[in-house]
């Protein structure tokens, strides 16, 4: 418990640093959110004046980072510069997308690289270990952009089975529909799944590698223990340990999204969203995404911090 209430206590003054990088760099950035009522002829400059003033852009910077600072950690993060809507209304409307997809591909790709780099490492050169390593050196070396191009090309435009771009206004009302819920989104999961199957079978791999050169591995066989009890109760859970580090610093990243992926297959989710809002200097939508992802990387590095205790208990000491 004094563990934990440490790395809370360590992580606000980390989270205070992160805002203040994320407003700063952001309010200093070349780009003018009024910069599309330019080329209107019925906005004046005073008009334009008077829209500044009612978006706080004509407060000092110092005041205008405390000031969105608070009204954070109320839960309010203000309103987008373009559209005049609530940015936590934006978030909300495109994170299911998001978490359809990106988060749907992460989970598979967990469940599949784990046993994967497990067999492949234990079974090392024979034939499994050859096409594992083959996959993964596959989906690791060629970027999700061709991949996901590649699909387009293969199963879209040339078989027409799937449909290359995503309706976000489908809504699942019957098993038709389901099926159609599926197959737009079984592309994007494909693509993002192969990559990160094969970053995380890799790592995996070579950490159950060097673990089984211990001694505590050929003392554990030498009391006859079977295999299977060697790798689940000492093999793996040591091994885990870096590959948790892994999944929790990847984890954060299902909420922005896959920024490539998305533009491919025109899915309206958080990556989307961000994009647009970059073109746009819509620094408030911006803002929010990036502090949001930094608050769940400090809190899921707590966690796989916290995991390190269960896993090993050497490291309670």
């Amino acid at each position: 418990m004094n563990y934990f209430i440490k790395r809370v206590l360590i992580s606000l003054p980390t989270l205070l640093a992160i805002s203040v990088i994320i407003f700063f760099i952001l309010a200093l950035a070349p780009g003018d959110p009024l910069s599309e009522f330019g080329s209107n002829p019925n906005i004046t400059a005073e008009i334009r004046e008077n829209i500044r003033k009612s978006l706080g852009l004509d407060q000092p910077i110092y005041i205008r980072y405390f000031k969105w600072l608070f009204a954070f950690f109320r839960g309010d993060l203000g309103y987008s510069f373009t559209s005049r809507s609530p940015v936590l209304d934006l978030i909300l409307q495109r994170l299911p997308n998001t978490l359809m997809i990106v988060g749907l591909a992460y989970l598979i790709s967990v469940i599949l690289a784990i046993p994967m780099g497990l067999i492949s490492a234990i079974k090392r050169y024979s034939l499994l270990d050859n096409i594992f390593t083959s996959i993964a050196l596959f989906g690791y070396s060629i970027p999700p952009f061709f991949t996901g191009l590649l699909l387009i090309i293969i199963f879209s435009v040339q078989l027409k089975w799937l449909p290359f771009i995503y309706d976000s206004n489908l809504k699942v009302t019957d098993l038709n529909s389901f099926f159609q819920q599926i197959k737009q989104s079984l592309m994007p999961i494909l693509v993002l799944s192969l990559y990160q199957t094969a970053v995380l079978m890799r790592f995996m791999r070579s950490s159950v590698t060097e673990e089984l050169s211990h001694d505590y591995v050929r003392t554990a066989y030498s009391k006859g223990l079977s295999t299977s009890k060697v790798v689940i109760n000492h093999i793996l859970r040591n091994a885990l340990i870096p590959v948790v580090t892994l999944i929790a610093l990847d984890i954060p990243s299902i909420f922005t999204g896959a920024l490539v992926t998305e533009q491919i297959f025109r899915i309206p989710g958080i990556g989307a969203l961000l994009i647009e809002s970059i073109y746009r200097s819509d620094t408030p939508v911006v803002m929010s995404i990036a502090m949001i992802y930094g608050i769940l990387i400090v809190i899921f590095n707590l966690i796989a911090d916290l995991s390190y205790s269960w896993l090993d208990p050497r490291v309670r000491l």
